[in-house]
This record gives C-alpha cells, sequence and structure tokens, in this order.
C-alpha cells in the first residue's frame, strides 16, 4: 500500500467516555492504545472497529457456542481439543471480523457521508482511500481463508465457507434492497455455529439440536442489531436506507418480544434435542431471558445512547449466558 493512501487526511479528535465510543463506531475513536500506534496505522484500526473489540467478539462468540455444543454432543470431547479449536477459530474470527467491515464500509462510504454518526469514518472522511481500502479487504480475506487449514476436514470447512462469504459479501447492500438487513447479518454472523462444529470435526447438520441454536442466535442478532440501527433511524429515512429499525418505527418493543419468545423457544428446543441438563436451561434460556428482557423494558429507543449502551449489554450478557449454559453442561459432561 503507498504510503500517500494510508496516511491519515483528517485530524482525529481525542474522545473519551460515551461520546468516544459513539465516534469509534463512526470511525474517529483513537483509545489510549490506538493512540501509540504510527499515525498511518490508525485508520485501519478504526476501519476495522478494534477498538474496542466489539465487532470480532460479536463474530467470534457463535463460533465459541458451536464448539461447545458439538464437545457436549460428542461425548468425551477433551478439553485440549476444545482450546485448540477455540483458538483456531478466534484467530480465523479477527480476520473474518477484519474483512467484513472493511467491506462494509468500502460499499457504504457514500452512504457514511450522509449519515451523522459514521460521517467521520476512515474512508467517508478520506483517511483512506478505497483502493487501499479494497486491498485491506482482500489482504484479511485471504488471511482469514488460511485458518480453514487447521480444520479436521479442509474441505467440508472450505464448502461450508462459501454460503457465509457470499452473505457477508451481499450484506452493505441489503440495506438498499431489503427493510429485513438485520436477519441478513444474523445469518453472517450465526454461521459461526457451523463453523465451531467443523472445528470439533462433527457434522453440522447430524443432530437438530445444532440446526436450533443456529436460529436462536439469528434471532438474538436481529435484537441486538436493531437496537443498534435506531441510533440511525432518522437518517436512514432521509436517504432511503432499510432495516428493521425503519421497518418496526413505534412497534420495535412488541417485535422485540415475539423475537425473544422465538429465541427462547429454539434455546430450549437445542436443548431438549441435545437433552441437556437443567444448568443449561437455568444459564442459557434463562439467562437469555432475564438479560435481553431487562433491556427491552430499558432501552429508549429515541435515545442513540441509550441504544448504544444497551446494545452493548444486549450482547455481552445474552452470549455470555449462552456460553456458561453450554459449557456447564459440557463439564458436567466429562
Amino acid at each position: 500500500m503507498a504510503t500517500s493512501e494510508l496516511h491519515e487526511k483528517v485530524p482525529l479528535q481525542e474522545c473519551t467516555g460515551n461520546d468516544g465510543l459513539n465516534q469509534q463506531y463512526g470511525g474517529g475513536h483513537t483509545g489510549k492504545w490506538v493512540s501509540r500506534l504510527p499515525p498511518p496505522a490508525i485508520p485501519y484500526i478504526q476501519l476495522a472497529r478494534l477498538s474496542p473489540p466489539v465487532g470480532l467478539i460479536l463474530i467470534y462468540i457463535p463460533h465459541f457456542l458451536g464448539i461447545l455444543h458439538s464437545a457436549i454432543l460428542r461425548q468425551g470431547a477433551r478439553p485440549a481439543a476444545l482450546w485448540t479449536a477455540a483458538l483456531l477459530l478466534l484467530g480465523g474470527s479477527l480476520f473474518c471480523s477484519n474483512g467484513a467491515h472493511s467491506w462494509n464500509d468500502l460499499v457504504d462510504s457514500s452512504v457514511d457521508k450522509l449519515v451523522a454518526r459514521t460521517r467521520n469514518r476512515p474512508i467517508a472522511r478520506g483517511a483512506i482511500s478505497p483502493r487501499a481500502a479494497f486491498i485491506f479487504t482482500v489482504t484479511q480475506a485471504v488471511s482469514a481463508a488460511v485458518f480453514l487449514l487447521g480444520f479436521p476436514n479442509q474441505k467440508a470447512a472450505a464448502c461450508w465457507a462459501i454460503p457465509n462469504i457470499v452473505a457477508t459479501i451481499y450484506y452493505p447492500y441489503a440495506k438498499r434492497h431489503t427493510y429485513f438487513a438485520q436477519f441478513v447479518l444474523g445469518f453472517c454472523l450465526s454461521w459461526g455455529v457451523f463453523m465451531g462444529a467443523l472445528a470439533m470435526d462433527a457434522d453440522p447438520l447430524e443432530n437438530y439440536s445444532t440446526t436450533c441454536l443456529f436460529l436462536a442466535c439469528i434471532l438474538w442478532t436481529v435484537i441486538y442489531d436493531t437496537i443498534y440501527a435506531h441510533q440511525d433511524v432518522e437518517d436512514d429515512t432521509k436517504i432511503n436506507l432499510k432495516s428493521m429499525a425503519v421497518l418496526s418505527g413505534n412497534k420495535a418493543k412488541h417485535l422485540f418480544w415475539v423475537l425473544l419468545s422465538g429465541m427462547l423457544g429454539l434455546l430450549a428446543a437445542s436443548g431438549y434435542l441435545a437433552q441437556m441438563g437443567p444448568w443449561y436451561y437455568i444459564l442459557a434460556v434463562g439467562g437469555c431471558f432475564a438479560s435481553l428482557g431487562t433491556m427491552i423494558l430499558n432501552v429508549d429507543l429515541g435515545d442513540s445512547l441509550s441504544c448504544w449502551q444497551w446494545f452493548r449489554y444486549g450482547f455481552w450478557f445474552a452470549g455470555g449466558s449462552m456460553i456458561l449454559g453450554l459449557l456447564s453442561e459440557y463439564l458436567l459432561r466429562l
């Protein structure tokens, strides 16, 4: 990449507190550790959303859930195999996250300039050229593909990766075509459940329990990302971009309760089909009901700061609940 393409063209503003987090997701947050990097590298950290690494975590959680779930189904799976798969997919998730965010911003650069929250993203503000962003996207995608070589069945892993690659390429365009863009994103992120199963040398379709977990993760994604999308409802409406937030309007919370009911039903079905014990239902199903139910009750969809804060809680607490539920079941079966 040419130095001129890497060069920061717009002065960065040091941000603190909630304003800093909001600007980070708009591309302008530098953060403490990011500020210590060479200036030409900072826009790429912002492009990849690595400070804080929320996108990476959101991509990784379904992968880890798939690993834990398959370890439960394949009784006798050793902890060493589980943690080896977990590290493999953590590395792959990092590069997938980098590439997906870069591709999203590359496609959306003209739109980002029209939205208050995103107009300071690196490509939109001119800190990274479209050509440099495309090169970065390709390098991250190739790096992610290298991790497929670590799967027990490399051919199966490559074949299963294709639907997610296609969906990820399409996602930035989805908001131009359909109000259900959050379901496309849910598909992209939740596909990690199947990749987690493959990393444990399991057949993702061997047990319907895995599919139920995959579908539950899709509904979870739709809930938290629709809340996130409410930050941009006014701007999206003006420029004719579609989302579940725009579609649902003042009925959004009714929609959330329907989605949560479906998610809890799918989690319960997944547990039933895999013959999970009570701790799974208490921690995973009960934990998701408590955390997401609290979020739905308390989030102010008309307040951007409230949407950001509850979006953050929604994935940490619900994702953590599912992890704890599956992890407890795995440990009890050792």
